[in-house]
């Protein structure tokens, strides 16, 4: 019976993967810098801890992915300013980085432009550029160092250590690092795999916005914030006005220009240091962009980003997905796919990550 129950399982996640998208249906073959010291960031360090197992860190070659004929040329065109790229940011590091290339992958394999895309990685470990570069011979890509030590002591203690990691933070200084010419960027966290063409997502409409995210309103949004928050009106008050509804950071398209106008750096600094006095959340990188930006967001289409699927934060438990279209499948939450997959204790919706691995050796 026992083997019964598994093979349904599995056949159940194939059948969703069959019917998730069309583009699903065949495969080819195959820390942040402080806003005020941006010239100590940008340097590499002359000494940078290595890579701790070069065995865990093997991956075969991707296949070459081609542009359409209908796309803008951009054939030796590998600078970061021309015009036709879309731009995508991913953080690199060693335990996430299997996540991180599987992600890479799908964009590619579902992008009709996939030579049009330039990706954006944010390492604290230089030595991650060569393997990209063996695993992606024909990317377009710059890796931006993040010396770990310079916003360590704004982080404050979360439910999960994982949330706890310096380039966890990441995010809150592209528009510092980036290029200028560099107007908007796609962030997308490495445990995730894009199930449609993400020119659409780059295309989306901000409205004047800053970011653009799927919102969910009907979550208890009281909840990011400690009881002490709510009761105090220096800080419960900065949401009067405004209409605040969660959003996930791990999927956000972003105005850098309007960011680097408004200082948006500074303020959430502001927010994690008012943390570090006195805790008003709980969960790592999340609550501060709640505080900037709820209430302020471009609403995208839910099926950007079917979170959720690593289960909670603490069990990491199976999860279904939510109803609707799927554009972009993410295991937020404690159990990632590659994890469960080694140990034999896969959930249904880990199959659907499965085809963009490109682990270990070729056979």
């Amino acid at each position: 019976m026992l083997w019964i129950m598994r093979f349904s399982g599995f056949f159940s996640a194939a059948m969703v993967m069959i019917v998730l998208s069309p583009s699903l249906q065949s495969f080819p073959p195959a820390e942040a810098i402080r806003s005020t010291n941006l010239d100590g960031y940008l340097r590499f360090p002359a000494q940078i801890p290595a890579v701790d197992s070069p065995n865990r860190l093997s991956f075969r070659k991707a296949s070459t992915f081609r542009n359409a004929e209908e796309c803008s040329s951009t054939l030796g065109k590998t600078g970061v300013c021309h015009p036709s790229l879309v731009h995508v940011a991913i953080t690199l590091d060693v335990d996430y980085l299997r996540g991180s290339i599987a992600a890479v992958h799908s964009i590619l394999q579902h992008s009709k432009c996939p030579e049009s895309i330039f990706f954006h990685f944010l390492v604290s470990d230089v030595n991650l550029e060569t393997l990209v570069r063996s695993t992606f011979p024909h990317l377009k890509f710059k890796v931006y160092y993040f010396d770990p030590e310079i916003v360590r002591n704004l982080i404050s203690t979360s439910v999960r250590q994982a949330l706890e990691q310096p380039l966890n933070y990441a995010r809150n200084y592209l528009a510092d690092l980036l290029e200028p010419c560099v107007a908007r960027v796609i962030y997308l966290d490495s445990d995730l795999v894009v199930v449609d063409d993400i020119s659409k997502l780059w295309t989306t409409t901000l409205e004047n916005k800053t970011i653009g995210a799927p919102e969910y309103c009907h979550a208890n949004f009281k909840k990011y914030f400690t009881a002490s928050f709510w009761s105090d009106k220096r800080f419960s008050g900065t949401f009067v006005g405004r209409r605040p509804c969660y959003f996930n950071t791990g999927v956000m398209v972003i105005d850098l220009v309007n960011w680097r106008r408004f200082g948006y750096t500074k303020r959430i600094e502001e927010w994690m240091e008012i943390q570090k006095r006195g805790r008003i959340y709980e969960l790592g990188s999340l609550p501060p962009f709640l505080l900037v930006f709820a209430g302020h967001v471009a609403p995208i289409e839910h099926r950007w980003n079917q979170h959720g699927l690593g289960g909670d934060n603490v069990r990491g438990s199976c999860r279904n997905l939510h109803p609707g279209a799927v554009s972009l499948l993410h295991w937020s939450g404690s159990g990632k796919p590659w994890l469960r997959i080694d140990s034999k204790q896969r959930c249904p919706l880990d199959a659907l990550w499965e085809p963009f691995d490109l682990y270990g050796h070729s056979t």
